[in-house]
């Protein structure tokens, strides 16, 4: 029997073959030229995520918070990037690449025993209702959807995240859509861009009905429209509410408080370390 890790959602048993190791474990951690290495046939040639300076660039001990160790670090997207992924991770790409073709956006990412399928926005919906209908996939539900905005990725700011459940097959994967955002320096100069500038994936609420919410949620806080989505209104934030809070370019604000006759300044007027 293998020591190799389960994937979440996937079934013990005797056979190693349904295992799927850590996708860090397919690259050796003490060859620089290896652990970063992209696929050849991979578009994304450039995977940073940041590049963090100061307090926010140590790893560990009490970290640079004056900014004159001049400590920089650069977070990229880790994990294996090749095949094979290993076990029923195999399985499942393959098939998705024969019912839908061209749904990657270049990149498929194994990482801690998950798998995650970066995809074509334009290929998203009719990928989705495959990987629900069809017998060999059945993923029946998507327990999950959320965003995360990555402004130092250029032309891939936003990206939409759909956790995928197979209720048939007890298997989960993940799908990320990065998609561009045209309105982020309106934001970064005004608080808000115009709608027209916003980003725009299709909305899957016609496969995953219960997803309604999960898309007013990652419209009202990301401001990503969801094409198609029946009544895309906000649902945390009053309804003329300015801007989209959860953006990492959205103004930080505060109010100012006295305390023992000196005055706190909101967060965005203190004192920087960079």
């Amino acid at each position: 029997m293998s020591d190799k890790p389960t994937p979440r959602g996937a079934a013990g048993g005797s056979d190693s073959g349904d295992r799927i190791p850590d996708g860090r474990n397919f690259l050796d951690p003490n060859d620089p030229d290896q652990v970063h290495t992209p696929a050849k046939s991979h578009e994304w040639t450039d995977r940073r995520i940041d590049t963090r300076e100061g307090m926010w660039a140590a790893t560990s001990g009490p970290g640079d918070t004056s900014g004159y160790g001049g400590i920089v670090r650069t977070v990229d997207i880790s994990g294996n990037f090749e095949r094979p992924y290993g076990g029923w991770f195999d399985e499942v790409a393959d098939r998705m690449a024969e019912l839908v073709p061209d749904f990657s956006d270049g990149l498929t990412v194994v990482d801690r025993g998950e798998i995650t399928f970066f995809v074509r926005p334009e290929k998203l919906l009719e990928l989705v209702r495959a990987l629900r209908d069809d017998d060999a996939l059945r993923f029946e539900s998507c327990s999950c959807l959320t965003c995360v905005h990555y402004p130092h990725m250029a032309g891939r700011e936003m990206h939409v995240v759909y956790d995928l459940l197979s209720m048939t097959h007890n298997r989960r994967i993940r799908l990320e859509v990065a998609l561009a955002d045209p309105g982020q320096e309106d934001v970064a100069r005004t608080g808000h861009s115009d709608v027209d500038s916003l980003p725009h994936v299709p909305s899957i609420v016609s496969v995953y009905p219960h997803v309604d919410f999960q898309e007013r949620e990652a419209w009202d806080m990301f401001g990503v429209i969801f094409d198609g989505h029946p009544a895309l209104t906000r649902i945390l934030m009053p309804d003329d509410w300015v801007g989209h809070p959860q953006r990492k370019d959205y103004p930080l604000g505060g109010i100012p408080i006295e305390y023992k006759g000196a005055v706190v300044p909101p967060p965005d007027q203190r004192r920087s370390y960079n």
